[in-house]
């Protein structure tokens, strides 16, 4: 039988508590997370973890956004908060992993039983309990946050193999992408690949999570339900009124030489093709923004991001929303999705082209991921440098823009340098 759509955990009011808590207590945030359903946002050694599951909404298709957002409102309106912190992140906070396409492809939005904190020198951690149990009153004292965190094993036995394309085939579809932009179809399509690895028993995802937030301070780590990665472009951040939205297009591989990587900057910064494809990218996210800003400000050049493997052209898109209380963060990442940077241009053809060539479903790679508190700001990255873990297999993604003087050996190239920060966070050593 079918289950109907969407599904969630059954309704119940619940909760939350939110205290202050020293932070000496929280310097490293990894380390306080047990194996139970836990999520993850960090960066900096900053953000957010928490485990168990309190409630859950799963669903998919074309409204799985505004399935997501009204799921949440009703938690929120049916809940008590005591929030003796009032900074964003705490309260009530669900974090939400979304599918690139309408289909296929599930899209989760999760409520963890407990969550730790920290933004600069305040940390804290909110309980949330059932406040019914039978229709009877539950009580309103937090429940018990001390968990047993059991030692992360290594990954062992990782073989990787190819996924739905090897190198050669997929280097035929970037050809293929490359003929319909140059006979005007398109400007620009995103096409992305995956490999698998498979270990020798059931992978422990706080190994890679670990290692990813140690080794990309700068990214965004995260793990909701099976996905996870250490993505460094942030869709948005909605925060008391503002809006920010970092865009990524445009890379070049790092060697690891300073004055090398330093003279492969600048080339990066008057490539054409590259600077052709961030255009599209921020045009495409601050034509989303607009209509939902009372003012805007797009710089007219972006900047080099220098990541441990890679450079990428970055631009920051800033906003003043002027319809915050009807508008959430959730919403404004469904405005986004899916930009230039992780679609194309223009939108309905590109993505049409993605399902005509790319021959693999996505799933969640490349679409929003990150969290949602109960005044409905929120941090929403892209599920970029990523990949989803089940039992002893990872799958791998990796996404190249495609552009008129785009070259396949090139692009392929570039996708193996986006493998590479899960791939060597699967390693044991």
């Amino acid at each position: 039988m079918t289950a109907p759509h969407p599904t969630s955990t059954p309704p119940a009011a619940f909760v939350a508590h939110t205290v202050r808590i020293d932070v000496d207590e929280v310097t490293d945030l990894m380390a306080l997370v047990p194996g139970e359903a836990p999520v993850t946002w960090l960066r900096n050694g900053e953000g957010l973890v928490g485990w168990g599951t309190a409630a859950m909404l799963r669903t998919d298709g074309a409204t799985r956004f505004s399935d997501a957002d009204k799921w949440w409102a009703e938690v929120v309106a049916n809940a008590e908060v005591h929030d003796e912190v009032g900074e964003p992140g705490t309260g009530l906070v669900a974090f939400g992993s979304f599918a690139f396409a309408d289909r296929p492809g599930d899209s989760v939005l999760t409520l963890p039983r407990v969550i730790v904190g920290r933004r600069g020198q305040v940390a804290w951690r909110t309980t949330v309990t059932s406040a019914r149990v039978d229709g009877e009153a539950h009580g309103t004292t937090p429940a018990e946050t001390a968990v047993d965190v059991s030692p992360v094993a290594p990954p062992s036995g990782v073989v990787f193999s190819d996924g739905a394309l090897d190198g050669e085939a997929w280097m035929g579809a970037v050809a293929d992408a490359v003929a319909r932009i140059e006979a005007g179809d398109l400007e620009k399509v995103v096409l992305a690949r995956d490999l698998i690895a498979t270990a020798d028993a059931e992978i422990d995802v706080r190994w890679p999570l670990s290692r990813l937030a140690a080794h990309y301070p700068t990214c965004w780590t995260f793990h909701v339900d099976g996905m996870f990665g250490a993505t460094p472009e942030m869709l948005l951040r909605r925060e008391r009124g503002l809006v920010t939205s970092r865009v990524l297009a445009g890379t070049i591989r790092r060697t690891g030489a300073d004055d090398r990587d330093l003279a492969l900057a600048a080339t990066l910064a008057r490539s054409s093709k590259d600077l052709e494809e961030h255009e599209y990218a921020v045009r495409s996210v601050a034509d989303a923004l607009e209509p939902h800003c009372s003012s805007m400000n797009v710089p007219e050049a972006p900047f080099v991001l220098h990541l441990p493997n890679v450079m990428h052209l970055a631009t920051d898109v800033n906003g003043v929303v002027h319809d915050s209380e009807t508008v959430s963060s959730l919403r404004l990442a469904e405005a986004l999705h899916p930009s230039a940077a992780v679609g194309g241009t223009p939108t309905a053809v590109a993505t049409a082209l993605i399902s005509e060539i790319e021959q693999m479903d996505r799933a969640r790679y490349a679409g929003p991921v990150g969290w949602i508190d109960a005044r409905g700001d929120g941090e929403w990255g892209i599920a970029l440098r990523s990949a989803s873990i089940a039992g002893d297999t990872v799958r791998l993604f990796a996404g190249c823009g495609i552009v008129a003087s785009s070259d396949p050996a090139s692009e392929l190239a570039e996708s193996q340098a986006k493998f590479v920060p899960v791939r060597d966070a699967l390693n044991a050593d």
